[in-house]
């Protein structure tokens, strides 16, 4: 049996989205610049997609730009924003639980002369708003806090954020980082004052290489990259229409049946949480139930490897992560970022799996990965002590 339970990593696409995404490639396949039908045709795929998309989040379908993905997205709004406004002030706030493309595009900021402040977050990974409100000054010109963390789901209060923000200082934008949050929530920038949007295609069973940044109309930025002056010149190159298109599908595909299908996710999730606490000296991180994301579960096994259990299960057919996919290629000794941050003790650093679910995973896929944990979990711990 093969149980894939890593889908914050990446996630199977929609039968549908594969579909139109070969028509596209194999038929449809103009460049979007070109003037004759070819051209047309695939121009008006930009177009749907960019309504599908706007439609989805209340806002205009000229606010929505295409990136190749979160990375991209979270780059052009930190470094795009900071660069625009940089007059205002040099001053910039995040979390201490980010995303690598979040956290090292700060780094990189702060190379370039800006100040940064990276808020703290309690055991469960949520920031407290006496801390954002105590950091926000007059030269304070970007926040940027994910909505949804990669690690542990941890939710954070971006509606709270957003408005505290604008009270403070009106003139302060906010990003939010919603490659988690995205298709799993009900997300309206608007409402919430929010200003930057980061979207990823695959977390939401869309291609690889493909997502958006939603930029509010009045908000300041300036481009990254260079070229052809395509999308109004804020992000150049040759749009890649079928991932595009292929995007807005999954869009529809997953916000269709979200309520029931988010349902059944905090069910799988609930029953697995419980399932595996049966185990001695194991660890649930973050909190419980609806105070997390459906889809994500951080678990610590005391006395056992990350990666020796990572690959116990990979031989019974079962697909985890050790953590964010984006940087388990590049262990360090110290441990994942956001479980430090959370104040996770020190032996169970590396000894921390994630397990994260979709629209596709199965009961029987849950009972399967808890049985095979029953029998894995203590065999690892006898051999640890030999």
């Amino acid at each position: 049996m093969e149980c894939y339970l890593d889908n914050s990593a990446t996630t199977k696409s929609f039968d549908s989205v594969a579909k139109l995404v070969t028509q596209i490639m194999c038929e449809d396949y103009g460049n979007p610049s070109s003037m004759h039908n070819k051209g047309m045709q695939a121009e008006e795929y930009l177009r749907n997609a960019k309504e599908i998309i706007a439609k989805n989040l209340k806002v205009s379908p000229k606010e929505i730009f295409f990136t190749s993905g979160g990375t991209e997205s979270d780059n052009l709004a930190l470094r795009g924003a900071a660069y625009a406004n940089c007059r205002r002030g040099r001053h910039l706030i995040t979390t201490a639980i980010e995303h690598p493309a979040i956290l090292q595009t700060m780094q990189y900021l702060e190379e370039q002369g800006f100040e940064v402040t990276y808020l703290p977050v309690d055991e469960n990974g949520r920031i407290r708003l006496e801390d954002l409100q105590r950091a926000i000054r007059r030269d304070t010109i970007l926040v940027s806090i994910m909505h949804t963390n990669n690690e542990i789901g941890s939710l954070q209060p971006i509606a709270e954020a957003g408005e505290l923000i604008k009270r403070m200082n009106a003139d302060t934008l906010f990003h939010v980082d919603a490659v988690q949050g995205y298709g799993k929530f009900r997300i309206h920038p608007r409402r919430m004052h929010i200003d930057m949007l980061s979207v990823s295609a695959h977390k939401i069973h869309g291609p690889k290489g493909t997502g958006f940044l939603y930029v509010g109309e009045k908000v300041k930025i300036r481009p990254i990259v260079f070229g052809g002056g395509q999308q109004r010149g804020l992000r150049s190159g040759t749009e890649n229409v079928p991932g595009i298109a292929g995007m807005a599908k999954a869009v529809e595909e997953v916000y269709q049946n979200l309520d029931a299908d988010i349902e059944r996710m905090y069910a799988l999730r609930q029953t697995f949480a419980e399932g595996v606490q049966k185990l001695e000296r194991v660890q649930v991180n973050g909190l419980p139930g609806r105070e997390s994301a459906p889809h994500v579960v951080s678990v610590s096994f005391a006395g056992v490897r990350s990666e020796v259990l990572l690959h116990a299960l990979e031989e019974k057919g079962i697909y985890v992560s050790a953590g964010s996919a984006c940087s388990s290629n590049h262990p360090d000794t110290a441990g994942s970022a956001t479980l430090r941050a959370i104040g996770l003790k020190k032996e169970l650093l590396s000894s921390t799996v994630r397990f994260s679910f979709s629209v596709f995973t199965t009961e029987e896929e849950i009972q399967y990965t808890l049985q095979a944990l029953y029998e894995i979990v203590p065999t690892l711990r006898r051999f640890a002590r030999h």
